[in-house]
């Protein structure tokens, strides 16, 4: 199996374990809680924003621009995608939030109690430091997701960009959370250079299920129940790695000796 087939054998086990820990009853009640606020944003929003938003785009360029050239129909089509997409945004980085902030600590918690007994925990809980992850990254998602508005006008980036940031945020912020309470500086940064692939692919696939309807609002607490599965595994094997060199460096200094 090469590198490639291996890290997205080990996407597809965190997403199968992810739908096995749904039929916990107490998952249920983590996942729904952010997705109710984020749906009653979605709506609030779509009622009282939708068109504002749609006239404050068409009034900026480059949609102004193509006013001019006659095409209102393309640029009102355009703007309409831009206001949608900017509410599902917000929609999303509302849910995304309340799960990394107050679900995910729970979560993790739950399944590594469940799951993971085995797994030493070498990390920080540090509140200051997951809060101010999620933040940042946050503020940086919506910095960029402005600073490309104009690259839609592209051929196929108005639905690339979305999705890549919105894959970009899930990554950097469940990746941290999942492994802050048991990693250590050092196993995180091996564990983030080595997984770098399949930590944005997991993130792209809950990207893509962001966008579809009503599965949307669940996905952030969905995104953080397979990450936790995800880097809780990679970690598992990392140590299981070492212990095995380690052992192997013992025994050969036994034969040795």
């Amino acid at each position: 199996m090469n590198r490639a087939s291996r890290a997205m054998h080990e996407v597809s086990l965190a997403l199968l374990r992810s739908v096995k820990a749904l039929a916990r009853s107490r998952v249920w009640g983590l996942i729904l809680a952010p997705a109710l606020v984020a749906l009653v944003v979605c709506v609030a929003l779509s009622l009282f924003a939708l068109e504002y938003l749609i006239g404050t785009f068409l009034e900026q360029p480059p949609l102004s621009w193509i006013i001019g050239w006659g095409a209102l129909w393309l640029a009102k089509l355009l703007a309409a995608l831009g206001g949608w997409l900017l509410i599902l945004a917000a929609s999303y980085v509302t849910a995304m939030l309340l799960a990394a902030l107050f679900v995910m600590p729970v979560l993790l918690e739950h399944l590594a109690t469940e799951d993971y007994p085995d797994l030493a925990r070498r990390g920080r809980d540090s509140l200051v430091a997951a809060t101010w992850n999620s933040l940042s990254a946050v503020l940086l998602f919506v910095a960029g997701w402005l600073l490309t508005l104009p690259l839609w006008l592209v051929p196929g980036l108005a639905l690339l960009l979305p999705v890549g940031w919105m894959a970009w945020l899930t990554r950097r912020t469940f990746a941290y959370d999942a492994l802050t309470l048991h990693a250590s500086d050092d196993e995180w940064r091996r564990l983030r250079r080595q997984h770098a692939f399949p930590l944005l692919a997991l993130g792209v696939i809950m990207a893509l299920l962001a966008h579809l309807p009503l599965l949307g609002v669940l996905t952030p607490t969905l995104a953080a129940l397979a990450y936790t599965h995800y880097c809780l595994e990679a970690l598992r094997r990392l140590r299981q790695q070492a212990d095995a060199a380690l052992s192997g460096v013992a025994s050969a200094a036994k034969e040795e000796w």
